[in-house]
């Protein structure tokens, strides 16, 4: 039996073709409109229809970010993506025609870390993903753990900084604004701005427009070794083992799993 998983991140739509055993048959994406719900189905259900063509699905599984229902159909809040208590699965079956379940995106990496990838072996373990926002998954004794509304795991928005940077869920000083790809982005822009020397590379290949440089041209940057975009990612990485080290003394997870655009 195939089915289709879909990743809805803040930049970039993923799809792709799945089997029992989790193996990866076929893959497309689609950009993220911005905040249009209607444009974003559409995305959506247009790389189904490219994955159905050449497979018999049974089925689609979608990974958003946000706070996720119990009911695994509605998105309850976006904040990237501006959703409030909207019907995600049923407007996606009525475009496809195909079954569809919800889930929060890193509890879908996390599970799928669990049944098939770095935390086979483990019965307790806590998945954080980086991406354009930060998200996490947590198994317990081989259980994911959703609390009593369907959101725990919600990492992002532990207040690590009392009065800090504005987030989109309305508080101040969550994790996600210094671990995130928004995160990595914005310390570029705003040490460019100041003429920090270690930013030169990053403005250049930004096409001399500091206000220009976005988060694939700082990972791609650091993965050739550019110091200022290496600094820029150890950064966001010692906030992310800060916030890693406290979920871990209230948890006592066997495995750490980190994944996501910007960790990749």
């Amino acid at each position: 039996m195939l089915s289709i998983g879909v990743d809805i991140g803040g930049t970039k739509i993923a799809a792709g073709v799945v089997d029992e055993d989790g193996e990866i048959i076929a893959t497309t994406t689609r950009s993220t409109p911005a905040t249009d719900p209607e444009q974003l189905e559409t995305a959506v259900a247009d790389a189904v229809a490219e994955l159905r063509g050449a497979h018999e699905i049974a089925g689609i599984g979608v990974g958003a970010a946000g706070f996720i229902g119990a009911d695994r159909r509605t998105v309850r809040f976006a904040a990237n993506l501006a959703w409030r208590d909207h019907p995600l699965a049923e407007r996606l079956e009525s475009l496809t025609g195909l079954p569809v379940v919800v889930e929060n995106d890193a509890n879908a990496a996390g599970w799928a870390e669990y049944r098939f990838g770095a935390a086979t072996e483990a019965r307790h373990m806590l998945m954080l993903t980086v991406g354009t926002g930060l998200g996490g998954a947590i198994v317990q004794d081989g259980v994911m753990l959703r609390g009593s509304a369907g959101f725990a795991g919600e990492v992002a928005h532990m207040v690590v900084v009392p009065d800090g940077q504005w987030c989109g869920c309305g508080l101040r000083g969550c994790l996600e604004q210094y671990t995130a790809g928004t995160a990595l982005v914005r310390a570029a822009k705003r040490r460019a701005a100041a003429g920090d020397a270690l930013m030169g590379p990053l403005v250049q290949a930004a096409g001399g427009d500091g206000r220009a440089i976005d988060g694939p041209l700082v990972t791609g940057l650091a993965q050739q070794g550019d110091p200022g975009a290496r600094e820029l990612i150890a950064e966001i990485g010692a906030w992310l083992g800060r916030g890693a080290a406290t979920i871990s003394a209230l948890l006592d997870p066997e495995v750490i799993v980190v994944g996501g655009g910007v960790a990749a």
